[in-house]
């Protein structure tokens, strides 16, 4: 048995910044992810000006831009034809006004590698929770299953972290409620020519969406699609596919042929959902285990590592001084609860509004729509939109004394 004064189940974004912080506070931690390493593609590779803000809290910003990155200073899209400027984040008051694109593996790496400097940060990986351990009502630690072995964790206080298929959220029987979702979205990789169009961004046409983000030498692209319409693209064949995607994106026409099977096809099943209650004693859920996201604005793993450090803040110093009680679990929560459900109900506003009738059309319509030749006319409008993707609502900032 290991005994630790917090045990965070997921070294994903949520899970490695609140080891980070609670250990530079001196709190004992065990992180715990259950895969060998972080090297897996197609997950959320923008870093937002909101995570920029508390990496430079930490002191730790310069040295994470000298990583291999991409910066988007501005969001464009072509719709219906028109190329347009959706967002500006040139002039949102944080410390880099841009978005960084960065290989998640990348900048899990990084943080990895800043925590384990720490005396009391432990980070555990290839070892998977099975279920959380109770004594009379309490949570009181978590079982795990490491290359062949079993053992128990103790902890003053589990955190779930460990994304939207969650065990430790089910093994403690918390509940969720699903907001619905009507669209899926298939991930991609297809090389990038010097002769391509520089820009990030999507293209919308009737019918279809598909977003391409600039990787350098590769476009990490993401195809949208309605919900639980990936059956009937398979059926149609691969090369029909391939067709959509040229037809849609002309200059990608001579590198679709990379796609040499459905294997090089990922499919996100997009889910938003949210907990009604995210802790119970000894128990914290944070991030996609509390709250998975759409990933309409790429805004989940930045509102992860906000739960992050909004928990780092209330919790560091009762985790420390053995005191962790249910009304600051409830605290953190509260904290955090206004803003997740703030920014999922624009999620579901674009999918229903948006998206869905994107999907549904066959025709052209006449004109862009209005909302978006608003943004071509008024350019202070697109700062609106750069504000809600860049910095979201009620953003948080890391505690002075969690910074020295």
């Amino acid at each position: 048995m290991v005994k630790t004064q917090c045990c965070i189940a997921g070294g994903g974004p949520a899970g490695l910044m609140l080891g980070y912080l609670l250990a530079r506070a001196g709190v004992d931690v065990v992180v715990l992810e259950k895969h060998d390493d972080f090297l897996r593609d197609f997950r959320g590779d923008t870093i937002h000006p909101s995570t920029l803000t508390v990496l430079e809290d930490l002191g730790l910003l310069e040295e994470f831009l000298r990583l291999p990155h991409q910066e988007v200073a501005e969001l464009t899209g072509e719709v219906y034809g028109q190329l347009v400027t959706l967002a500006d984040f040139r002039h949102l008051p944080a410390a880099r006004p841009f978005l960084v694109l960065v290989p998640q593996w990348d900048f899990l790496d990084f943080m990895a590698r800043k925590a384990k400097l720490l005396p009391t940060f432990t980070l555990r990986t290839g070892a998977k929770v099975e279920r959380v351990l109770e004594e009379g009502g309490r949570v009181v630690g978590v079982e795990v299953a490491q290359k062949g072995e079993a053992f128990a964790i103790h902890a003053d206080l589990v955190v779930a972290a460990d994304g939207r298929h969650t065990t430790v959220r089910e093994s403690a029987g918390l509940a969720t409620t699903d907001l619905g979702a009507p669209i899926d979205a298939l991930w991609f990789h297809l090389e990038r020519t010097a002769e391509d169009p520089p820009r990030t961004g999507g293209i919308i046409q009737p019918g279809a969406m598909l977003v391409t983000l600039n990787r350098d030498t590769y476009w990490q692209c993401a195809y949208v699609i309605p919900k639980d319409g990936f059956g009937k693209l398979q059926e149609e064949g691969l090369e029909a596919f391939r067709q959509r995607v040229a037809r849609y994106a002309p200059f990608l026409a001579d590198v679709v042929h990379s796609l040499r099977s459905w294997d090089d096809v990922k499919l996100l099943n997009v889910q938003i959902n949210r907990m009604p209650r995210w802790w119970r004693e000894g128990l914290l859920c944070i991030g996609d285990a509390a709250h998975a996201m759409s990933p309409v604005g790429g805004v989940g793993i930045n509102l992860a590592i906000q739960d992050a450090v909004a928990a780092a803040n209330l919790l560091a110093q009762p985790l420390r001084e053995g005191r962790v009680t249910t009304r600051l679990l409830e605290a953190v929560q509260r904290r955090r609860e206004w803003p997740t459900r703030v920014t999922q109900r624009m999620q579901v506003a674009v999918q229903d509004e948006v998206l869905s009738p994107v999907l549904a059309r066959s025709d052209a319509p006449s004109s862009v729509p209005l909302p978006v030749r608003m943004l071509q006319r008024l350019p202070l409008l697109r700062r609106i939109p750069a504000r809600v993707i860049g910095i979201g609502v009620r953003p948080e900032r890391v505690r002075p004394e969690l910074r020295g």
